[in-house]
């Protein structure tokens, strides 16, 4: 035996992995035990894939396994089995290079096997010379993981990127395309291309739905219930679950579908593929392979698979990906190697660095734009369920499990309800042994105390108030695919916002350019559409660098780009495909101003007409772009200006980064100060820079320069200050998410201090709070990882310029004697996502306690997005998420609750999607989150009752050898409890959010103190009418001929000739007439007291469908008790009894309800009090993470840091235990 190796290492998919082979011995005794408990066995191995493989299999090492048995190393431990295949094929390595090899690359152990495909056969026929290898691989939740010698574990094969090419390489070695051989060896590895999602049959879906263990134990209850000829409830019970299963399929159905059609369409297109020699052909999307070379038409296709431009440009739209529908440019993979300097910058290809080259599956690439004479060519790097669009799909159709306290707590109170089955299971058989009773009645009765207890109709019920909710938020416009979600967002306590087009407007204004003119800001413009600014490199720079395109004659492209270029009034010009054509090389775009902003030229009476329109024409070529990049925060773009010889670069940014690229005597001293005055008031500042270009680099230079040795030594022109206006919902939301105690922080890819600034305006930081930025270094030069600390100053809205940072004194004493009754609330924590990677590693102890407060988190990079979701998480907090679906993906789909603000197809990725473009949808979306669970609550704690009361009723009846008839059971089951069930789910949600929350789970004090005391009323009630009865003076034991209410010879007749058949089971006494009486009307009163309104639903008597349940029933119960119908009575087998004694249990059902609501409305006034005192030594221990952080933050005088302090990562050498003394991550 061996250790258990990991595969996926590091990933969200990571799994311990073992080895097995099937063991004969086993099989065997398994195959006996199976026979033996009629088939149990074989589903109990089913449901438990560890025990089955286990108890079948021997353990052995990995490389050796004819079968693997994973588990997940996160949190839910699940468990897969899959079964090890054997492919032969003519090498181990899919990019072993087959022609130029003369030799084999390695040599198989022996025999060959009948796993082999007819391909690989294929194959070898053509490669005879070759050894066919063995190679081992297995396939789960549609991965191949194949088997390696080198790293003696099974590894997967995601495309080119496995090989950890540079960019050069890409270029000198995959551009030339692969020969058809290479083509299909691969294919043996990679599989076809395609992300096929396959529509299970009925059958299928229909088999493992019925095996489910709760309809097993369905099947077992109508057997049992027909040996006992309770065949009328055995056929409703048999007909609900139809219908349940039958609605279950069909929405299972309908979901596979959906995804298929999605993902089916343009999934396969023809695409033509570049072979070695040089030929172009036409083949199947499904054939491609990476390393493939395939042509991307001009105009346009939808991405069969990831694939990097290696030449041209295209225009894409990825709102399939990552829900913005902006049209963006890619551009081709630089080659450093054709660059000026050698080797310098030829850093690993990578689909995430590189996107901005990288075109996606799925995404739509609307035109191209090539050299003539030369394609637009890219080399596949990913295919099938490698691609992004792959990966989308294997996360929904393989989600992880929510873990959610209520299901968790569900399962443990079903077992309860077993135990208490058990009880009474032990009870029955020792009275029916007592009694001598036969032993075929003793089986059948005491099972059937166990299908009493646990309530067949339970998922249904529990399903009923979560399809409500989402019906409700359908109709006010938010769509949920993961409805068990719904209940989860009832917990929400903390709601992370992205800013821009979340909070804020999704475009900018421009609100004024401030230019830069010898070293010093010239005043603030409102608009730089002016004639004498016409020719400025500031109004240039506004015009050329940008990546807009014009697709069908409109101009497209990133709304702050458009914005920009149409404050200038320019034009813009596109060469159209036959101009391209024309040309030995690619026409260039054009921008130029209007003619009424060029000032007019003299004209001498002589002159050319021709060199006149020359000299008057202003024109700029945009000759090379660099397109705008989130990690380096810039774009830039070379170009021409008609009539000049030398080229300009153009580079507009983020203002910290372009300053840093500029030279420093061409930056204003003032720089810092205007920066922040403009950030602190909210405003979103991009600077611009420009700079002469050589006249040595001509245009084929430019093509292949890097774009570090342009963007250098620019010259600093000045700043465009755009305005991002906060949507007019925002401010009032986060005010009701204030007030409900559920805690907002801002998640933004945008400035530290607009981020501050928008979260002061917008209410998320209240204008007495702190902010304290949290300013973490990385290790440099041998230093510590460390972490300044600097307090940002209230913003004065009426002075011209704001105080600086430094300037800020501010001692911890001033802050805390401020705000001493509140002093969690005094203070927020604001860091950039630079910090926040740092902190994450040198300081993990200190992280919990920055996101305890931590409010504003900027310039955040789509991962940390979902590593700050997965912070706030470990500490207990339940997280949603809202955002307009760019970049927020990742973390929608981690958060407890991901709203997407976008209806493309990227809200596939969140669990939530709002028709309503603000953030409004996010407290009603916790208003129904928090009815459905308080639903999901009152439904269980029915069920529950319900099931107890029925058991008590039969209990007492076994002790007089009785039962409830068939009609009996029906009648409460279907009549009572599905008709009460299915209509007290329909309470709508509460108008507004409380500051309390519901409790999360079954198992708390409060409500288990609720069930426990209801089930002792009912108790006691009920065997109290059962006791009472015996003792009256009419009483004697009940025969057809009885006469207690003087009944009339004819009716008689009747009852005596139905009796007959009724005889054996003793179903026809005043002890039974009185228990169903008492226990209906049980039923209905415990109903009423569980259906809370207030405050988390409307009242029950807003809920007409359930109210008119309820009195309709009633009614009808009266009059069954007061009114006597022999038909009725026959149907029921009830008996007569006298007026008197139906007084008597009006009574006792009377102070029934009084009692029950009055313990009820006790125990929701002083439930948690009595808890609490009863478990008073516990008490001031919270539960939560995050409420036990702050209680020991609360009491820590270091706490928060103070200004212009320092907390530095302690070096590794010492490992202590101080305070944030931590060992960086090596």
């Amino acid at each position: 035996m061996e250790d258990l190796k990991i595969v996926n290492k590091g990933l969200e998919d990571e799994m311990e992995i073992g080895g097995y082979r099937l063991c004969r011995w086993k099989l065997a005794l398994v195959g006996v035990g199976v026979v033996c408990t009629g088939g149990f066995l074989l589903l109990l191995l089913y449901w438990m894939p560890e025990w089955c493989v286990k108890a079948t299999c021997t353990r052995t090492t990995v490389k050796e396994a004819e079968m693997v048995l994973l588990q997940s190393t996160d949190e839910f431990k699940r468990w897969f089995l899959a079964k090890v295949r054997v492919m032969l094929a003519p090498g181990r390595d899919p990019f072993d290079d087959l022609d130029s090899q003369t030799t084999s690359t390695s040599v198989a152990n022996g025999h060959t096997t009948h796993n082999s495909q007819s391909p690989a056969q294929e194959l070898i026929h053509k490669y005879a010379e070759y050894q066919p290898v063995q190679i081992r691989y297995f396939t789960l939740h549609s991965t191949k993981y194949y088997w390696s010698d080198t790293s003696q574990n099974f590894e997967v094969f995601t495309g080119l990127e496995d090989l950890e090419v540079t960019c050069s390489t890409v270029h000198s070695k995959h551009s030339a395309g692969l020969s058809r051989n290479q083509q299909e060896y691969r294919r043996l590895f990679f599989g076809v291309n395609e992300i096929a999602v396959k529509v299970p049959s009925v059958f299928k879906l229909l088999i493992k739905e019925v095996l489910n263990p709760f309809y097993i134990f369905q099947l077992f209850s109508v057997i049992l219930w027909s040996a006992d000829e309770y065949y009328y409830y055995a056929a409703a019970i048999v007909f609900m679950s139809v219908i349940s299963i039958a609605t279950s399929l069909y929405t299972i159905k309908k979901q596979y579908v959906m995804l298929h059609d999605m993902v089916a369409a343009h999934s396969i297109v023809r695409v033509s593929v570049i072979r070695a020699n040089n030929e172009i052909e036409e083949a199947m999307s499904t054939d491609l392979v990476p390393g493939d070379v395939m042509v991307i038409p001009s105009n346009g296709t939808i991405m069969p698979c990831d694939a990097v431009l290696i030449s041209g440009t295209c225009i894409v739209n990825e709102s399939m990906l990552t829900g913005e529908s902006v049209p963006v440019t890619k551009t081709n993979l630089p080659n450093p190697r054709q660059g000026e300097k050698g080797d310098e910058g030829d850093g690993f290809y990578c689909t995430e660095e590189h996107k901005r080259h990288t075109l996606f599956c799925g995404t739509n690439v609307i035109q191209t734009r090539f050299y003539s004479g030369e394609l637009v060519k890219a080399v596949v790097v990913r295919t099938g369920f490698s691609t992004a669009k792959g990966q989308l799909v294997r996360s929904i159709l393989y989600p992880k499990p929510t873990d959610f306290k209520l299901y968790r707590d569900a399962s443990l109170f079903l077992l309860c309800l077993v135990a208490v089955a058990g009880i009474g299971f032990i009870y029955s058989i020792v009275l029916s042994i007592m009694n001598q009773v036969p032993a075929k009645t003793i089986i059948i009765e005491s099972l059937d105390i166990i299908t009493i207890t646990v309530p067949p109709a339970l998922p249904a019920a529990m399903t009923a108030g979560i399809v409500y909710a989402q019906r409700r938020l359908k109709r006010i416009g938010i769509f949920c695919i993961s409805p068990q979600r719904i209940n989860i967002c009832g917990q929400l306590n903390l709601v992370c916002f992205d800013k821009t087009g979340t909070l804020t407007e999704d475009g900018l204004d421009l609100w004024g350019v401030q230019r830069v003119e010898n070293k010093s800001f010239l005043l603030s413009e409102e608009n730089p559409y002016k004639e004498s600014l016409v020719k400025s490199s500031f109004v240039a720079c506004m015009a050329a660098c940008h990546s807009l395109t014009k697709i069908e004659g409109q101009i497209s492209g990133d709304p702050l780009d458009l914005k920009m270029f149409e404050a200038t009034g320019w034009i813009l010009e596109e060469a159209t495909e036959e101009e391209t054509a024309l040309h030995n090389r690619i026409m260039p775009t054009v921008v130029r101003p209007p003619k009424q902003l060029l000032p007019e030229p003299i004209v001498s009476p002589d002159q050319d007409m021709e060199l006149y329109e020359l000299s008057t024409g202003y024109e700029i070529g945009i000759v090379r772009q660099f397109p705008f990049s989130s990690a380096l925060q810039r774009m830039c773009v070379v170009t021409r200006t008609l009539g000049e010889k030398r080229m300009d670069a153009f580079l507009k940014g983020a203002p910290e980064v372009v300053a840093s690229l500029c030279k420093k005597d061409s930056v204003p001293e003032d720089f810092a100060e205007v920066l922040e005055d403009y950030t602190k008031q909210g405003f979103r500042v991009i600077a611009l820079a420009h700079r002469r270009l050589e006249s040595k680099l001509t245009w084929h230079k430019v093509q292949n320069v890097n774009r570090d040795h342009i963007e250098a030594n620019m010259e600093f022109l000045g700043l465009i200050i755009m305005q991002n206006k906060l949507k007019p919902e925002t401010p009032g939301v986060l005010e009701d998410l204030r007030r409900a105690n559920i805690r907002t922080v801002m998640v933004t890819g945008d400035n530290m201090l607009t981020a501050i600034s928008v979260a002061r305006d917008c209410g998320m930081i209240p204008p007495e709070d702190r902010v304290i930025i949290a300013d973490a270094l990385p290790p440099k030069d041998g230093q510590a990882a460390k972490i300044n600390w600097r307090y940002a100053d209230n913003p004065t809205k009426n002075s011209t310029k704001a105080p600086r940072l430094e300037e800020v004194e501010i001692s911890l004493e001033d802050v805390t004697q401020g705000d001493e009754l509140k002093p969690q609330e005094s203070y927020h924590f604001a860091m950039s996502g630079k910090a926040f990677a740092v902190i994450t590693e040198h300081f993990q102890d200190l992280l919990p306690k920055l996101v305890l407060h931590g409010t504003v988190f900027a310039r955040m990079a789509p991962d940390q997005k979902t590593q700050l979701v997965e912070a706030l998480q470990s500490v207990d907090y339940f997280v949603g998420m809202c955002g307009d679906g760019a970049n927020d993906c990742g973390a929608l789909k981690r958060a407890h609750g991901g709203i997407s603000l976008s209806e493309l197809e990227a809200s596939v990725a969140s669990p939530f999607t709002s028709r309503t473009p603000n953030i409004s949808c996010v407290p009603n979306l916790i208003r129904e989150g928090r009815a459905a669970l308080i639903t999901s609550f009152c439904v269980f704690k029915f069920m529950a009752l319900y099931s107890i009361i029925q058991y008590i009723s039969v209990t007492l009846l076994y002790s007089i050898l009785s039962n409830l008839g068939d009609f009996q059971f029906l009648f409460i089951d279907i009549a009572i409890i599905l008709i009460i069930v299915f209509t007290m789910s329909l309470n709508p949600a509460w108008k507004e959010l409380v500051p309390r929350r519901p409790p999360s789970g079954l198992i708390s004090g409060p409500l288990l103190f609720s069930v426990l005391t209801q089930i002792l009323i009912c108790f006691g009630f009920q065997t109290l009418a059962f006791l009472w009865v015996s003792q009256q003076s009419w009483y004697n034991r009940w025969t057809p001929s009885s006469d207690a209410c003087n009944l009339t010879s004819s009716s008689n007749i009747s009852v005596e000739h139905n009796d007959t058949e009724l005889d054996d089971h003793n179903i026809k006494n005043y002890e039974n007439t009185t228990l169903f009486y008492v226990s209906s009307f049980q039923y209905l009163i415990v109903a009423i007291v569980f259906s809370k309104g207030k405050p988390f639903r409307q009242p029950s008597y807003k809920n007409w469908p359930f109210v008119l349940s309820a009195c309709s029933l009633y009614a009808f119960l009266l009059f069954l008790l007061f009114y006597r119908n022999s038909a009725i009575d026959d149907f029921l087998e009830i008996v007569c009894v006298p007026m008197e004694w139906r007084l008597t249990i009006l009574l006792i059902i009377f102070l029934n309800a009084v009692v029950s609501i009055f313990v009820e409305g006790s125990v929701d006034l002083w439930g948690h009090r009595c808890v609490s005192w009863l478990t008073c030594q516990r008490r001031k221990v919270p539960k939560a993470r995050y409420m036990h952080l702050a209680q020991e933050l609360s009491v820590d005088p270091d706490w928060p840091p103070k200004p212009k302090t320092t907390t530095e990562a302690k070096p590794p050498p010492r490992p202590e235990n101080g305070s944030y003394q931590i060992i960086p991550a090596s």
